[in-house]
């Protein structure tokens, strides 16, 4: 066969397949169409970095759980509770080394923690200094171990938001945009969240609702998803996957406790609004005063201390309000203990954690807020409802106390399922949240958290 020949059959199929040619074009265009609308808003640098995020989260916070509570907390409770009057000096001498790590080593002593977090989130693109960030786990390791009412959500929360923003920095290969750079500073405070409860759907909800008052921040799902669960499994690794604050539970409730967790939630909603008023207005008046900030946080921790003190000597025992208070929530679930004792140890529990946190302490109230609902909770289900099944008074409490406080309904209710293991009390927890979100407004525990509207106009 001739050259010329096979060009010309060349020709020819080339020609026939000509009519076909319109249409494979528009079929490839339809397609790309749809590739980019589909990845418009993709964010593969994030989900390729949120692994590490989790990983180094993950073992950060096992060093912070290993450190305080399973050495220095226990040493200090124990000494507390053989010798009372070594109590308020114990707090004075933690918070005074927390103020003065702070006032020395930081550039802005009343920033820190959540609050860190959510204003960078809001006002500086998600930026976070990682120079500070030792003396401020310092802070808070001297504040939460030397009895101050607060847990490790504080620097748990701050931690992995500060290694998600701040781990790229220094990196050129990664340079993150300022929205990519929000997406990795949730994606770290879930991660921390998820480790230190060890409850990775908590750390994913509680961080998205963190932000906003009555909104999520959606962009950072799937990154904190992932985030989350690496870290989840990194402190398992170590630590066990056993939930913190398991309980016994039961497999049904009766209507009637569906009507008493809506009066529970509207009663702790109240509760929790009055609260919020006056921590923030404690909070300003501190941050205003002019005296040296470990000035202040020494004055919380003697206020701190008499709190602690007052209990114990009105309940001789092992519960006390102070320090992050792991090992009293066993004690209010699982023992029983008087109406009277259960409202003395709520009431001096929110007054500890006023005192320390109110006047500089390093750390977050997720614990302490979370504690008081259960023991509200466990009261009302005595002398109120008059339920054999406390528990899940507990639970509804503790939700609601959580919804109320930190504008997280769906977070409290998850972390209630995740951390306590009572699955079955979900129904009753949202409706008492619900309820107790509605009853105490936009009040929050947090100052920085907005309005997404107002968020987006800045």
């Amino acid at each position: 066969m001739s050259s010329q020949d096979s060009s010309n059959r060349r020709t020819s199929r080339l020609q026939a397949s000509l009519p076909f040619r319109p249409i494979f074009d528009r079929l490839l265009r339809m397609v790309r169409e749809d590739l980019s609308h589909a990845y418009a808003y993709h964010q593969p640098k994030c989900l390729l970095l949120a692994p590490i995020v989790g990983l180094v989260t993950g073992l950060a916070i096992t060093g912070i759980v290993v450190v305080l509570l399973n050495w220095l907390w226990p040493a200090v409770l124990s000494i507390y509770l053989d010798h009372h009057w070594t109590i308020v000096p114990g707090l004075v001498l933690g918070s005074v080394l927390a103020g003065l790590i702070m006032q020395k080593l930081t550039p802005d002593p009343n920033e820190h923690s959540t609050e860190e977090v959510i204003r960078s989130y809001h006002e500086h693109g998600g930026r976070m200094d990682l120079c500070s960030f030792f003396p401020k786990i310092s802070a808070a390791i001297a504040t939460v171990g030397s009895g101050g009412s607060a847990a490790l959500e504080g620097p748990s929360i701050y931690g992995g938001g500060a290694i998600g923003s701040g781990l790229w920095n220094k990196l050129r290969r990664f340079p993150l945009s300022d929205r990519e750079r929000r997406i990795m500073l949730i994606c770290g405070a879930a991660a921390g969240m998820s480790a230190v409860f060890r409850a990775p759907l908590t750390g994913i909800v509680f961080a998205l609702e963190m932000p906003f008052l009555d909104e999520m921040a959606y962009e950072a799902l799937a990154p904190s998803l992932i985030a989350s669960v690496v870290a989840f499994v990194t402190l398992s690794v170590f630590l066990g996957a056993k939930p913190l604050f398991g309980f016994h539970s039961v497999g049904s409730y009766t209507r009637a406790d569906i009507y008493w967790s809506a009066l529970l939630g509207l009663l702790i909603g109240l509760i929790a609004l009055l609260f919020v008023i006056a921590f923030r207005r404690v909070r300003s008046f501190a941050v205003r005063a002019r005296l040296p900030h470990w000035v202040k946080m020494g004055i919380g921790g003697l206020l701190t201390g008499l709190c602690g003190l007052a209990f114990l000597r009105l309940y001789p025992g092992r519960l006390t309000p102070l320090g992050p208070n792991y090992e009293a929530v066993g004690m209010i679930l699982n023992q029983h203990h008087a109406t009277a004792e259960l409202l003395s140890f709520a009431a001096l529990k929110l007054g500890a954690t006023m005192a320390t946190l109110g006047t500089g302490g390093v750390s977050a109230m997720f614990v302490p807020l979370f504690l008081t609902g259960g023991t509200l909770g466990t009261a009302f289900a005595q002398a109120i409802a008059h339920s054999a099944n406390p528990g899940l008074y507990a639970a509804v409490g503790m939700a609601a106390f959580l919804s109320a406080g930190y504008k997280t309904p769906l977070a409290a209710v998850v972390f209630v399922a995740e951390a306590t293991g009572g699955h079955a009390f979900i129904v009753p927890a949202l409706i008492a949240a619900a309820v107790a979100y509605a009853v105490s407004g936009y009040a929050s525990a947090s100052r920085e958290q907005r309005l997404r509207e107002d968020s987006l106009a800045i």
